[in-house]
């Protein structure tokens, strides 16, 4: 008994030895969490999506006598996210795919409060978006950082709703910066990302990275596999988003730069055909007459390889990069002429310096939004100045259009017409009636496709 009693007063005092160290230590990642937490906000939006199996015209005829259609149809679901308050009086930041096409946002804030949010505007592109919630009082606000002095290996914290598990708060380090990732849609890039091992899981979308000193700097905005947990993030520069917050919360809309040229990308087999001393980077194919990259003196069959200080590998890289940007940024633009590097300081332009807006506003059909082809979306979706049409702005629908996509044709019941503006496309569609016979022709990337179904 007597060796009992010395053994457990040996543990007691070891125990009460480890329990003095640091007695009184505070770690500073409490402090950020503590002063940031506040202004970190769960959003939940509700929107509205269709079956795989939906056909307008079933489902019409089932609600109409039955009441409700077997099919699916169009149902609600809601997708959660975060977000931060920039702004003491309501606005806040978050990722555009979080709340895109929703008709409700919910806010909900540390202390519980809810309200419901307006959506100012937003990019899909970007990736960013603006809410603004309103009350009879300030709200607590995140300080917005300088993403460019980002070093690697300093702290990374991240504030969200991953699993949607409210304000749950992850730790890591700044594993990397410039970093590029395909979007899942397939639409192009994230570039220049910052990486971190912060856990970031689907939730955290929208939501705060944060420096040591409680400051934001970036947008915690995908993973590399959004199937399993894993410690692996990236974030938008919150520089980025600086470039843009003004033009959203004043417009809705964010204005891009424009450089002006058509491009494709640099592989094996295209520079063993053409000559080229690189077998990487974006070709151009061609410089839009009068823009930007034309007055600095690029050419067709330069090869750019560098846009700002970052590589570029492809076409798409280069396009998001360009996009990154707001009109009036000087850049330098580093290109393989001929085998030789050459740099130029180009100052971007605005493509709505180049656009020639349509008078008429393009019906809606079957959730499918079209407008004009501009210069900037020749840049964008690398669209041949040949290749008339109208462009798919946005597709709610059914049909595997995707914004980009060039319509020229349609057929309606074995007549084929051609659409080369907004005026063609309105009368054609204005034309359609139930049980017609439908093909419509679109152009992506120079690969012909065609959609066929009974309206």
């Amino acid at each position: 008994m007597r060796k009992v009693l010395v053994m457990l007063s040996a543990l007691v005092a070891v125990v009460s030895m480890f329990a003095l160290v640091n007695p009184d230590y505070q770690s500073p990642i409490v402090a950020v969490v503590e002063a940031c937490a506040p202004a970190v906000v769960k959003v939940e939006a509700v929107k509205t999506v269709r079956s795989p199996y939906f056909d307008p015209f079933i489902e019409d005829f089932f609600k109409r006598w039955f009441g409700y259609s077997p099919f699916g149809g169009t149902q609600r679901a809601t997708s959660i996210g975060s977000g931060f308050i920039f702004d003491k009086a309501g606005y806040i930041l978050t990722n555009e795919h979080v709340v895109s096409g929703a008709s409700e946002i919910t806010v909900t804030l540390l202390d519980g409060s809810s309200y419901k949010a307006e959506y100012v505007g937003g990019d899909a592109e970007l990736d960013i978006a603006v809410l603004k919630i309103k009350a009879e009082k300030e709200f607590p606000t995140l300080e917005l950082g300088d993403s460019d002095k980002v070093k690697i290996g300093e702290w990374a914290i991240a504030i969200g709703n991953p699993l949607g598990f409210q304000h749950t708060v992850t730790i890591g380090v700044v594993s990397a910066t410039g970093r590029r990732i395909p979007k899942p849609d397939g639409s192009g890039y994230y570039t220049n990302l910052i990486q971190t091992d912060a856990a970031i899981n689907p939730g955290n979308s929208g939501g705060p990275l944060l420096n040591i000193h409680g400051q934001v700097i970036g947008i915690n905005t995908a993973i590399i596999n959004p199937q399993e947990a894993v410690n692996l993030g990236f974030a938008i520069p919150i520089n980025t988003v600086k470039r843009f917050i003004n033009q959203l919360v004043q417009t809705g809309k964010a204005q891009k730069a424009y450089l002006g040229v058509r491009v494709t990308t640099v592989t094996n087999e295209l520079a063993k055909a053409l000559g080229l001393k690189v077998n990487k980077g974006a070709l151009i194919v061609q410089v839009m007459e009068g823009s930007p990259a034309d007055k600095a003196g690029l050419k067709d069959n330069d090869v750019v390889v560098k846009f700002d200080g970052v590589d570029v590998n492809s076409d798409a890289e280069l396009v998001s990069l360009i996009h990154s940007h707001v009109p009036g940024d000087v850049v330098e633009i580093v290109v393989n002429r001929n085998g030789k590097e050459i740099k130029f300081v180009v100052t971007l332009g605005s493509s709505s310096d180049e656009e020639v807006q349509s008078a008429v506003a393009a019906k809606e059909f079957l959730g499918i939004v079209v407008d004009e082809i501009t210069p900037s979306d020749r840049e964008t979706y690398s669209i041949p100045v040949r290749v008339e049409g109208v462009i798919v702005r946005q597709n709610r629908g059914s049909l595997a259009l995707q914004a980009g996509d060039v319509i020229d044709q349609i057929a309606v019941n074995g007549q084929r017409y051609a659409i080369r503006s907004v005026s063609d496309w309105n009368e054609v569609v204005g034309k359609i009636k139930r049980g017609d016979f439908i093909a419509i022709f679109a152009i992506r990337r120079g690969a012909r496709l065609v959609y066929s179904f009974t309206y």
